[in-house]
């Protein structure tokens, strides 16, 4: 299955209906440009909150949703430091991950070691394993990005440093246990919270 995020919304394509969790739409797919007029309705109207596009030939239904936008890479990291405890930011008022876009001819694994140092200051912090990817949309001059985010998760077993990068409107570094999920669930983005529940809760 594939979930893509519209800030707080998102679309999620799996090859069947997903009966799990509720959804405001359900969408079989069966021509490209039904699902063109389905993704720009959906852009358009915040109060759909979510759409379950499905369909058995997943791969080619997740080819043809690409298309629709431009993809741009990114990369970030979720610290543990050696407490426990693990690494966030606070940005536009919500927690979020150390991360940002990949530069040319630079790998995910490096943009994400360098993101957390930039962001976050710290130093010595080394990668453990990849995580899952995820997706998330947005505009910019009229045109809709897709982002793909590749997440590691990354050891750190030094100072817990608090000095977040301001210019970058990172407004606040901090550390958080696993116990403090509560915090997080009110205070973070829904892309965030299936990044902790796939990696935090399952480590």
């Amino acid at each position: 299955m594939y979930k893509v995020h519209f800030e707080n919304r998102f679309i999620m394509i799996s090859p069947e209906p997903d009966r799990i969790q509720k959804y405001s739409l359900f969408h079989k797919f069966y021509a490209t440009s039904e699902l063109y007029k389905l993704i720009a309705e959906f852009q358009a109207d915040t109060s759909i909150e979510s759409v379950n596009v499905y369909g058995t030939n997943i791969r080619h239904i997740w080819k043809i949703f690409r298309i629709y936008f431009t993809e741009v890479g990114a990369a970030g990291g979720l610290v543990r430091h050696t407490s426990g405890k693990y690494l966030f930011i606070e940005k536009k008022g919500k927690l979020d991950l150390p991360k940002g876009h990949i530069e040319p001819g630079e790998a995910p694994v490096d943009c994400a070691l360098r993101e957390v140092q930039e962001e976050c200051g710290i130093k010595g912090h080394t990668i453990v394993k990849s995580l899952q990817p995820s997706y998330h949309t947005y505009s910019w001059e009229g045109i809709s990005y897709l982002k793909k985010t590749s997440w590691f998760l990354m050891e750190y077993d030094g100072t817990m440093l608090i000095e977040p990068q301001f210019e970058e409107g990172i407004t606040k570094v901090e550390w958080l246990s696993p116990d403090e999920l509560s915090k997080i669930k009110r205070d973070a983005w829904l892309s965030l919270m299936d990044v902790i529940n796939t990696s935090v809760l399952r480590i």
